[in-house]
């Protein structure tokens, strides 16, 4: 039931939420859920200022709040503490009723309310993280900066339809309401429509951004209701995967679908490289001077969409609304047609023209494929790079593959979320494997791509970048790793690269931890302060010419920092937390610190110079610090091995380990299975069977096709029994001595020899495997399948020490069932004790081929009895 998917995603988000103490705290939900609202494009950042504020007996709530890239929209937070309660019953967590909401969102337009008409000003203190809000609302030059209100109501509750025979989840909106506020302007009073906008992020919201692997939310824009006249257009071309349309906008329709959906309405490659430093002085003056001219000069928007009601009447298209409305080039003339229209200059004799494809039975990867050509074809002429920013760009499908391949120093790996929601599909798939993924692969060492950009950003001189975070601070990282935009060549994404990512995690969390979070934290600037305290040890060590390098391969060697480095680093996290506030032009300082200016001044201030320049620095230096010679001369000494990329066979061994009862089981959802998609999963039942590789293509299909179950047969995986864990031990057991072997510099193919040589001694079958795998593994090639299944063979012989050689088991008592006799086969198609014959014959019971009586369970009980005595195991 997809309820229960529900809670059980709340319960995930609420362990994800507590302090050190053990306590869940409000704002570390919103830590956890805004990332969701950003990929569904409903925010420009994850970063948010806390401003928690509560009045019981006046019914005022607010946690957060955050502005937009382009400045005119106010973002509000607010939390349903009701929802994040722990003793909240299930059906305490299913909302049914619109005036549950409205209670909720009352409290926050209440604030709102009482804050622009000044009645705030006096009751709140200057030590309030809500204080700037207020000052901000409050004031004219706010009222005059924000045209739109959004409230967020995030709620851990589930909103449900309860009038069917089975409850439903269902979605309740609401509509905007528009008030006249007054604001004064050079000794000017000016009236002007504020839009407020609500907006319910609850379970049903939060589950379907996780399952839909953070794609965005897509953008219905009905042209009829917003504008009360469609479309008027020509069709242009009718293609087999789009049709295109030509048409004229009043500039005054660009305008007002700016005002409601903001940059919502760019394609992500144009939003993220759009910088919002004032309109398009081009653009301005044409309007300004020759509005009437403006569709001759500009050249026009490109717009897509995935579907759209559009007809043909009276000889022409009307086009009534389109669905996932996208601009994809024309983002900077819309944005300022906007802007120039908010500063007073009248826009109603300009008209743009627009081309809208509208794309056509296209799969999600066609369609993807086509809207970033067009968006690439249509930037051709202006300075947007074509960098890749979807999950599948090929230097981070390369640090995924590193992430599977390196452990650290104390034989650990970190897990890399390369596309949302990947680590919480392996639990939910994962069976009673599910405790060992999650201890295996804690919080402290999972990061997303999203948070991957922050961290190895901070190790530079952008703080105020990643302080915005966002699409901006993820162009920024993917261009510096492809050598675009500003970057004259690519960063080397190997072994070296890795560690020196995994470093610069270390320290941003540490330095997260120091800072604190809540009563015990030094402030409320803990998104800023952090990056702004890692910039400037960057621009001491690494940015200076004549300085030593930081070494960061010490953070990776010890996973952790010194304590001298902490105390060192506790005090400069104290001494930037003052100085943003001191040097900062706006009482907002979390606003203010997204401001280059802010780290200009810091970072040339006589404070930080002082600071820098104390024996405690000199001292941290010589003792982290490492010539620029030779670590150039450690990393290109580096550049020649052969790194092996682990991850095909990573993925291989997942779908091995699964086993064919696994897919049989699937096979049987016939309503969800196209013919190609049977098909697919008897190639790799056949795979299974024969110990083969698995193509790159069918483990692509088989990705995709459990993220399909999991959205339309959720409670499948719940009556999955998982196979063992012997392959995915025997990969463990592979690389951890390969990476020995790089960490310590020694010799792999004479590490593999002395597991080969200890192998035969022992008397393990296809000993010989571990000499083949070394000589592969020098050469840069990962083992094959079949290796792997040869290579257990030792893991079985180590794992019979851990039993209790005392310990019996009873046949007469063992239960005899079909996973019980595929486990048999699939054993001992490796170990080959049973001639083929017998091995066939529990083949034909196990996949149901032959009826199972009382003759032939004693046949196979005795078969098994064989087995075991062969470090066979049942369970």
């Amino acid at each position: 039931m997809i309820l229960d998917e529900h809670l059980n995603y709340r319960n995930e988000l609420l362990d994800e939420s507590k302090d050190d103490e053990g306590f869940i705290q409000e704002n570390l939900i919103l830590s956890q859920v805004l990332p969701s609202l950003l990929d569904a494009k409903l925010i420009d950042s994850e970063d948010f200022t806390n401003s928690y504020f509560k009045s019981t007996a006046d019914k005022l709530k607010i946690n957060a709040y955050s502005i937009n890239e382009s400045g005119e929209r106010l973002q509000l937070f607010m939390i349903d503490e009701n929802s994040i309660n722990l003793s909240a019953t299930p059906e305490d967590l299913m909302v049914s009723i619109k005036a549950s909401y409205e209670s909720q969102f009352k409290r926050c337009t209440n604030f709102h309310n009482k804050a622009i008409k000044g009645y705030l000003n006096d009751e709140i203190q200057d030590s309030s993280p809500v204080r700037p809000l207020v000052s901000k609302i409050s004031s004219s030059q706010g009222t005059e900066q924000f045209d739109v209100i959004e409230i967020f109501l995030i709620t851990l509750s589930s909103t449900v339809s309860k009038q069917g025979a089975t409850i439903q989840p269902k979605q309740i909106e609401f509509d905007d309401k528009e008030v006249v506020v007054t604001y004064s302007k050079n000794r000017e009073r000016y009236n002007k429509v504020l839009i407020i906008k609500r907006r319910i992020i609850d379970l049903n919201f939060l589950y379907n951004v996780l399952i839909s692997q953070g794609s965005r939310e897509a953008l219905t824009v009905n042209f009829e209701k917003t504008f009360g006249n469609p479309l008027y257009a020509i069709k242009a071309a009718d293609e087999d995967y789009f049709e295109s349309y030509l048409c004229v906008l009043p500039a005054s329709v660009l305008s007002r679908l700016y005002k409601e959906y903001s940059t919502r309405l760019l394609e992500k490659n144009v939003r993220s490289f759009l910088q919002f430093r004032g309109v398009n002085k081009g653009i301005r003056e044409t309007i300004r001077k020759e509005p009437e001219k403006f569709v001759a000069y500009n050249n026009g928007l490109t717009i897509t969409a995935t579907d759209g009601d559009i007809s043909f009447e009276s000889g022409q298209y009307k086009i009534k609304s389109l669905t996932d409305f996208q601009i994809v080039n024309g983002g900077q003339t819309t944005a300022t047609i906007y802007f120039t229209q908010k500063d007073g200059f009248d826009i109603s004799k300009v008209k743009v023209m627009a081309k809208i494809n509208v794309a056509k039975e296209a799969t999600d990867e066609e369609l993807e494929e086509l809207i970033s050509n067009i968006s690439s074809y249509s930037n051709a002429q202006s300075r947007v790079s074509k960098v890749d920013l979807r999950s599948r760009n090929p230097q981070l499908v390369r640090i995924k593959s590193l992430s599977e391949s390196v452990m650290t120093p104390s034989g650990k790996k970190w897990f890399f979320e390369r596309a949302k929601g990947e680590f919480n599909t392996k639990l939910r798939i994962a069976g009673s494997n599910k405790r060992r993924l999650a201890k295996e692969y804690p919080t402290q060492r999972r990061f997303s791509k999203e948070l991957m950009a922050k961290y190895y950003s901070a190790w530079g001189n952008q703080p105020h970048l990643v302080k915005k975070g966002g699409e901006k601070i993820f162009r920024y990282f993917i261009e510096k790793l492809t050598g675009e935009g500003e970057f004259k060549k690519p960063i080397v994404v190997n072994r070296d690269f890795y560690e020196e990512l995994i470093a610069t995690v270390i320290l941003f969390r540490k330095l997260e931890k120091i800072y604190g979070a809540g009563k015990n934290s030094m402030g409320q600037l803990r998104s800023a302060v952090v990056p702004y305290t890692l910039s400037i040890l960057f621009m001491i060590t690494d940015a200076d010419k004549k300085a030593s390098s930081f070494d960061l391969l010490k953070i990776w060697l010890n996973e952790e920092l010194e304590s001298d480095l902490e105390a060192y680093l506790t005090q400069l996290l104290k001494l930037v937390n003052e100085l943003i506030k001191k040097y900062s032009e706006s009482d907002d300082y979390g606003e203010y610190s997204k401001k280059e200016e802010l780290w200009k001044r810091i970072s040339s201030s006589k404070e930080i110079k002082d600071f820098t320049g104390t024996d405690d620095t000199i001292k941290i230096i010589d003792k982290y610090g490492i010539s620029k010679a030779e670590l150039k001369k450690r990393k290109g000494a580096n550049d020649n091995t052969e790194e092996v990329n682990f991850k095909n066979l990573s993925d291989n061994i997942l779908i091995h380990s699964n086993g064919v009862n696994y897919y049989k089981s699937i096979q049987l959802n016939t309503d969800l299975l196209t013919g190609a998609d049977q098909r697919s999963l008897s190639g790799l039942v056949h795979a299974i069977i024969n110990k083969k590789d698995i193509e790159d293509d069918l483990v692509s299909f088989e990705s995709s096709l459990t993220n399909k179950l999991r959205v339309e047969v959720p409670d499948f995986f719940d009556n999955i029994e998982r196979e063992e864990v012997l392959l995915y031990n025997t990969l463990n057991y592979v690389i951890t001595h390969y990476n020995k072997c790089i960490n310590e510099k020694n010799d792999v193919l004479l590490e593999f020899q002395k597991i080969e040589a200890i192998a035969k001694a022992k008397q393990v079958k296809y000993a010989s495997v571990f000499d083949q795998i070394g000589k592969n593994l020098v050469k840069g090639i990962s083992p094959t399948i079949k290796q792997i299944y040869y290579a257990s063979h030792i893991i079985k012989d180590e794992s019979v020490k851990e039993l209790n050689p005392k310990t019996t088991l009873d046949i007469s008592k063992v239960r005899i069932d079909e996973l019980l006799m595929r486990k048999m086969f699939e054993w001992d198609s490796t170990a080959k004790i049973l001639s083929s014959k017998e091995r066939t014959y529990i083949a034909d019971f196990a996949w149901g081929l032959k009826q199972l009586n009382s003759f032939h369970e004693k046949n196979i009980k005795r078969h098994l009895e064989t087995l075991l005595k062969r470090s066979f195991k049942i369970y």
